[in-house]
């Protein structure tokens, strides 16, 4: 009898050596994937006193990565409380992570950099902001979450925005890390434009620093989307590459993102991008404005616009886009202002009527009167 339970459990045992492996597989591929957000601890008063990190980059990450079923965590080289820069409540996914009291108790007790045990996570996602260029490329233990993450197989590194300035002082040996990495980030025509306040403090300009430590650095126009992926590294270009980069970091963990429905912001700049890029006719535009003006964001259409035509004075080719832009949005969209530069745009193309039929309703409205009506006179003297 006793001899029969030996073979009994002899068999049991065997059967269990062999099911363990595949049991234990199982179990690994079942457990959700966790990642790391940091954000930059600079920030104060707002953005006022020093920049923080961005909100809406981190609420439309966060809500992608919870989505998919990602574990997330949040960390800050101080840990504890972090300010965000001024940003618009109203905003969706401001909206979402606002009324989520789990996540803003979250966000009021981060880890600490020096904390966090880097083994536990399969990937890094650093928050932009212009905070982030003050802090973040000077944490050690930041570096060091990011060399762990380096040397392991299997795991991603990403940034958007000013993110990237953590990577630029990270070395394996006597290599930086990102040399040879094809990587985006905020660019030099984005501060130029966009960075006015902050950037004259910088340590370093982001695009600079990332050429200058090896990497290849990549862009699309200023904010339109740029996603770079490139071995394990994920980097957006700046806060309208937020979504597209969050998702590339879900793909890279082997999950397929699930289906949403695109942010009103974030159709409009694709919608730019595609006729910026000639993927898309401006008739064809036009008609899906009409269709679906609810849809879209026009003001954002039409800023971007104006800050293409200034960005593009010595490129006629460039200007058009922009005014493309510009008479997208302007059956939804009226600005004094912009009509100003879209005039001025026409003028610097040759269209004399179209500047004049501006400038003529600028002055009958009453709107910028005198400048309208000396660039009317300057008009009719060429």
């Amino acid at each position: 009898m006793y001899l029969k339970q030996y073979y009994i459990m002899k068999k049991a045992m065997i059967c269990l050596v062999l099911i363990l492996p595949f049991m234990l597989l199982a179990q690994a591929k079942n457990d959700p994937k966790k990642i790391l957000m940091v954000v930059s601890s600079y920030g104060k008063d707002l953005g006022e006193t020093r920049p923080g990190y961005e909100f809406d980059e981190f609420t439309q990450a966060y809500l992608i990565f919870k989505k998919n079923g990602l574990v997330v965590d949040v960390a800050s080289p101080k840990g504890g409380s972090v300010e965000a820069d001024q940003f618009n409540k109203d905003k969706i996914y401001n909206q979402a992570v606002l009324n989520d009291q789990e996540v803003m108790k979250v966000l009021r007790s981060t880890l600490a950099t020096s904390e966090v045990d880097p083994s536990g996570y399969d990937a890094v996602y650093v928050v932009g902001g212009k905070g982030a260029m003050f802090d973040l490329p000077y944490d050690p233990s930041l570096q060091d979450i990011l060399l762990n993450l380096y040397r392991r197989e299997g795991t991603v590194i990403s940034a958007v925005c000013h993110g990237p300035a953590a990577f630029v002082n990270v070395k394996d040996g006597d290599k930086f890390i990102i040399e040879g990495i094809e990587m985006t980030g905020f660019c030099n025509l984005e501060e130029d434009l966009f960075g006015k306040k902050w950037v004259k403090e910088f340590p370093f300009r982001l695009e600079d620093q990332l050429k200058a430590r090896g990497a290849v650095f990549s862009q699309a126009d200023f904010m339109l989307s740029g996603v770079a992926v490139s071995r394990k590294f994920i980097t957006g270009q700046n806060p309208f590459s937020t979504t597209g980069s969050a998702e590339a970091v879900v793909k890279a963990l082997g999950i397929t993102p699930a289906p949403r429905d695109l942010y009103k912001d974030e159709r409009s700049i694709y919608l730019v991008q595609e006729v910026s890029d000639g993927k898309r006719s401006f008739e064809s535009a036009v008609v899906e404005l009409e269709k679906n003006q609810a849809a879209y964001d026009m003001p954002l259409i039409a800023v971007w616009g104006y800050y293409k035509i200034l960005a593009s004075a010595e490129d006629q080719n460039e200007m058009k886009k922009g005014v493309k832009m510009v008479e997208l949005s302007m059956p939804y969209f009226f600005d004094e202002n912009l009509q100003m530069v879209l005039a001025q745009a026409y003028q610097s193309l040759g269209e004399k009527e179209k500047a004049t039929e501006i400038l003529e309703d600028l002055i009958a409205k009453n709107l910028l009167k005198d400048k309208a009506s000396s660039l009317l006179q300057e008009l009719g003297k060429n």
